[in-house]
């Protein structure tokens, strides 16, 4: 994040950032024939035809709440449209992220910044003398993202000292971004506007992180911190209030884990919860190495996180296969009899 030394910064920056990433809009087309004629196939294409069908049957279920995890750079890559009109047409009621996600790509391009497509075959060096980022075949400007880093200082430097969970400190984001955004839309506004709670276990591993570091320099006395732990408990609070639940979830990380753990927790407090009745997790994770962002939802169920029945894995790079899945609950349209869960109201 700091500055190269002997930087040519400016002289060829404008050759690499001329083609912004366009994010696609799921209303725009009709994937239902597509998905129709995938659950006739095999391989993958069958699997998301599956998981297409129980994403659908969470929706079509009153009862249900909603969980959309996000781990990776699918918002950077195209799918950003997607999350917000997700919550938007009230697909989901609760979303957990990494920080990156919710603040490098999303809070991001809210203040007018933009990701470009690029190469990843270009000289990473090059892009370092022009401070350019760059995330596999995709570009940020480093001083916009510098600058995205200030905004969460400045934020925090207008809020009472004192321990915020990731959640509330977005709710802020969201407050600030009704005024300031250059973009509207974003994932974070739609989210404060439609009381759909986002939480990022993982806050500070993202330009949140740099932000709220300058934030504790600047005011050492009276400076506020995040508590990850009342945030474990908040979002546990969520699956103890619903019914039941249901888990779509892009990539692995922390979040896949941090949801599914809440019926550890739920247990713990002596609560009588159910495991997750459905489950769709998007990745290409091997599960060969134990890791537990590889893991499929069936080892999930062996600690009682996930029920499986209904779940499906789907093996395949997310931008390829999301927009497929949320056109067609777009247009089977089980979100218009839906009711907004206003899960970040139980928070104050």
């Amino acid at each position: 994040m700091n500055n190269p030394k002997n930087s040519n910064l400016g002289h060829n920056k404008k050759t690499f950032l001329k083609k912004p990433v366009e994010h696609i809009d799921i209303t725009s087309f009709d994937s239902r024939k597509i998905i129709d004629s995938m659950d006739k196939m095999s391989f993958t294409s069958r699997d998301t035809a599956r998981a297409s069908a129980i994403f659908n049957e969470m929706l079509s279920d009153k009862n249900c709440t909603t969980f959309l995890t996000l781990a990776g750079s699918t918002s950077a890559a195209g799918c950003m449209k997607i999350y917000s009109d997700m919550i938007k047409y009230k697909m989901i009621d609760v979303v957990v992220a990494t920080g990156a996600s919710i603040i490098d790509m999303d809070f991001f391009e809210a203040l007018g910044f933009r990701h470009y497509q690029g190469s990843q075959f270009q000289d990473d060096s090059q892009l370092r003398e022009n401070y350019i980022d760059r995330i596999y075949d995709t570009y940020i400007d480093e001083e916009e993202l510098q600058a995205c880093d200030k905004t969460i200082c400045d934020i925090a430097d207008l809020l009472e000292p004192r321990p915020y969970t990731s959640r509330e400190f977005i709710k802020e984001m969201g407050k600030y971004l009704k005024t300031n955004s250059k973009k509207k839309g974003s994932l974070i506004e739609t989210a404060h506007d439609n009381n759909v709670p986002i939480f990022c276990p993982a806050f500070t591993d993202s330009s949140a992180g740099f932000g709220l570091v300058m934030h504790q320099e600047k005011n050492p006395k009276k400076c506020l911190t995040i508590d990850s732990i009342r945030e474990f408990r908040e979002l546990t609070e969520i699956k103890i209030k619903s019914k039941s639940s249901g888990l779509l979830m892009i990539g692995g990380g922390v979040p896949k884990n941090f949801v599914q753990d809440t019926v550890v927790c739920a247990e713990l407090l002596g609560k009588k919860v159910d495991m997750h009745k459905y489950a769709v997790q998007i990745t290409v994770a091997d599960t060969r190495d134990g890791a537990c962002s590889s893991s499929t939802l069936k080892e999930a169920s062996s600690w009682g996180k996930v029920d499986v029945s209904k779940e499906q894995m789907v093996f395949a790079e997310a931008t390829s296969v999301l927009p497929l899945i949320a056109s067609d609950a777009y247009h089977r349209k089980h979100w218009e009899q839906r009711k907004l869960k206003n899960f970040s109201n139980i928070f104050g």
